[in-house]
């Protein structure tokens, strides 16, 4: 029983992975004619950076073909993530009470705007930042002529890192909903969480300081707001009314066992 359980997950578990998968080929063959255009669009923050007349080159031999593929194909993810973070929570959702069953909506809605919200914040913001403060300071002797792979590569690993990030209030009030965390242990963990901020943003960022400033600092600010979402939505995961209680009422019932006139209902 136990084994036809697990065989059963695994097969749900396939079918949603290859949903998912679907859904991310079907946009990508509808962007894919437009993968340089994309391109040229995640390129704009380089190339303002850049002095009048420069462009960015390829040194691989398909990289013209091939990183304005990767580009598109990171653009139909993006725009499917939805629907990917749907079929994440639809099959966790028979091991969650009924109460959590209605929180899988918003929080797919919530996860997807908070990851759009930092990619955006990443793109409009910070590299305009990190490259203008880059660019200016660079020697006038050199010939600044950035490698389109490299390129996408940093952008990828600064929209995955920021989009992330931005995830940090919906992670805190899960773990707090879930009852794995408490709001004082939340407070508690400040200093640590502060400071694991700025080592991953050191790890993850270019090594400057302004782009690890511009991840570290939102980071623990959103940790800050997990933690009053986690005040004003939080609480233990609790079996719903009538769950466990009416089960054992139940089978009590069922073997002719009667409780008695002090047993709670």
């Amino acid at each position: 029983m136990t084994e036809d359980t697990f065989i059963s997950h695994l097969m749900e578990l396939r079918d949603r992975l290859l949903r998912a998968l679907l859904a991310v080929g079907i946009v990508f063959v509808c962007l894919f004619p437009f993968a340089s255009d994309l391109y040229d669009l995640v390129a704009y923050p380089m190339i303002r950076a850049l002095p009048p007349g420069t462009k960015m080159i390829a040194t691989g031999v398909v990289a013209p073909f091939l990183i304005p593929v990767k580009v598109a194909l990171m653009a139909a993810f993006a725009l499917v993530l939805p629907y990917v973070l749907y079929q994440a929570w639809a099959f966790v959702a028979p091991g969650l009470y009924a109460h959590e069953k209605r929180l899988v909506i918003p929080l797919v809605v919530t996860s997807t705007l908070l990851f759009f919200v930092g990619v955006a914040f990443c793109y409009f913001f910070v590299f305009g930042v990190v490259f203008d403060f880059v660019y200016k300071i660079a020697p006038t002797s050199i010939s600044v002529a950035p490698d389109i792979e490299n390129y996408f590569n940093f952008v990828l690993t600064l929209f995955l890192a920021f989009g992330v990030t931005f995830e940090v209030p919906i992670v805190v009030l899960i773990l707090a909903r879930m009852g794995m965390v408490t709001i004082g242990q939340l407070s508690s963990i400040r200093p640590y969480f502060i400071v694991g901020s700025f080592v991953v943003a050191a790890i993850v960022t270019p090594p400057d300081v302004i782009s690890q400033l511009l991840l570290a600092i939102p980071m623990c600010l959103l940790y800050e707001v997990g933690i009053i979402a986690a005040r004003l939505f939080g609480k233990p995961r609790q079996p719903d009314a009538g769950g466990e209680a009416g089960e054992a009422g139940q089978a009590l019932a069922d073997a002719g066992i009667e409780r008695g006139p002090d047993a709670k209902p």
